[in-house]
């Protein structure tokens, strides 16, 4: 399946995408790169790691492949750790090689221009199937939907669907908890959203759930650990 979007420029200079259908974007107006940066990389991978430098590999999975952009920073973490990292991926609308090829993530961040090409290798590997992507860096990209998926333990969860209110089906308690229960012990949940109710049902679940510093242009962020 796929969907009509529109490249559009965010206020730190990467794209992103607009959605007409459902009038949303893919990642935060105040700077994409910005914010998996912040939201996924620093409180999701990075915190993980910090209390599990000897554990690996790490196993991610992500609600939401999009862009490809927090898979890719994954892969550039995994290749400068030199640690390797098992990431499953799900999207019900994979994107067309004609938006893929303009992204511009690539060209953020000289110092790591060089894994560039492999931005182009997440999205031209094949769906449904697992592939050995670089050194440290396997995936597996699943086109279906969270209720449809076949899930594996996890380490790391990147919860990056779309806002509860364009997309609440993936924001109910039954598949908070389909998520959760991956996690293993010492597992972490990072997402973007800091909605009450989400967090309420992120601690019913049995996390310890922490308010975060959100990512420029918001004020908070969620990140639920199992402890």
């Amino acid at each position: 399946m796929s969907r009509k979007v529109k490249i559009i420029t965010t206020e730190d200079g990467s794209h992103s995408l607009f959605v007409p259908e459902i009038n949303e974007t893919y990642h935060s107006f105040h700077g994409a790169y910005r914010e998996s940066v912040h939201v996924f990389m620093l409180y999701g991978l990075e915190a993980w790691y910090m209390r599990n430098p000897n554990k690996f590999p790490i196993r991610i999975f992500e609600v939401g492949f999009g862009t490809g952009l927090n898979a890719w920073l994954s892969l550039v973490w995994a290749e400068q750790y030199k640690v390797p990292v098992l990431y499953h991926t799900i999207e019900p609308f994979p994107l067309q090689e004609e938006i893929f090829k303009q992204l511009n993530y690539t060209e953020v961040d000289d110092s790591i221009y060089h894994y560039a090409p492999f931005f182009q290798v997440l999205h031209e590997t094949k769906w449904n199937h697992g592939d050995i992507v670089s050194e440290y860096f396997n995936m597996k990209k699943d086109e279906v939907t969270l209720e449809e998926a076949v899930l594996y333990p996890s380490d790391v969860i990147f919860y990056d669907a779309f806002a509860p209110n364009k997309q609440p089906e993936l924001w109910t308690k039954e598949m908070l908890s389909k998520a959760v229960d991956t996690l293993n012990p010492g597992g972490i949940l990072v997402t973007y959203c800091a909605k009450g109710q989400l967090k309420r049902d992120l601690k019913e679940l049995g996390l310890q759930v922490e308010t975060l510093p959100g990512p420029p242009g918001k004020k908070e962020m969620t990140r639920g650990w199992k402890v």
